[in-house]
């Protein structure tokens, strides 16, 4: 396998193609028991403390590029083959810790509910639950990004009218995977509401026995992410994992 070697924050970075899509991974000094690994899905190396602290502890992280944010089908089924690739080729563990951002959150939801075999746990971040408030801003969000939709998605106001895939439609396939879930999100968030994302996950899983902590920031807005102090998502994931 063809890599280019550099450094990312003093840690040694490798950068290669994996079935045409650019890959990252981040390498400890010395890796963990188990070489365990954190799997950034979308906005690699955005907020990144706790992932820095993380790889001092002997994780590693790895992203590998999507065809757009906005998560088609196309990309959750590369990931399977992505873990599998580098439990292949780095020995690293067949399973992951999920990091998503935002859009990264309903990337790691979508995957958690298909393939929940390659995840030991998904810590969410403000992420993108229902379509009509992100990107369309039907309703008390401030960021319209729909024709981004649109141009990646091929579908329109119309469509998502009567749309039933929306990140949140795969909460009972996720509550059935039994993947602890780590939800983090500001009470404030003007571009991903709370109310209208992230609280419809965390309502349906209490109402229902799922295995899920909610951490909320009070006045927080969508950014930034992550913790003033992240001790709580680094515990979660080593408690987990």
């Amino acid at each position: 396998m063809k890599f280019t070697t550099s450094e990312w924050n003093g840690f040694k970075r490798l950068d290669f193609k994996f079935n045409d899509r650019d890959c990252i991974l981040i390498c400890p000094e010395t890796p963990c028991e188990g070489k365990k690994w954190l799997y950034r899905t979308e906005y690699f190396g955005a907020f990144a403390d706790m992932e820095l602290v993380m790889l001092k502890n002997g994780y590693h992280l790895a992203y590998m590029q999507n065809t757009t944010r906005m998560c088609p089908e196309c990309d959750t089924d590369m990931r399977p083959q992505f873990c599998e690739f580098l439990a292949r080729e780095f020995g690293l563990n067949p399973k992951c810790a999920l990091v998503g951002l935002s859009c990264g959150g309903m990337q790691a939801v979508y995957f958690t509910a298909k393939y929940p075999q390659y995840v030991a746990c998904a810590y969410l971040d403000a992420p993108v639950m229902n379509y009509l408030s992100w990107p369309f801003a039907l309703g008390v969000g401030q960021n319209d990004c729909s024709q981004e939709f649109i141009d990646n998605m091929g579908m329109g106001l119309s469509e998502m009218l009567n749309f039933r895939n929306h990140p949140i439609d795969q909460k009972e396939k996720l509550l059935k995977t039994g993947v602890p879930i780590l939800l983090v999100s500001g009470d404030s968030d003007t571009i991903v509401p709370f109310c209208e994302n992230g609280q419809l996950l965390y309502d349906y899983f209490k109402a229902n026995g799922g295995n899920i902590d909610l951490i909320i920031k009070k006045g927080g807005d969508h950014h930034p992410h992550g913790l003033p102090d992240n001790a709580p998502v680094i515990n979660f994931i080593n408690n987990n994992y």
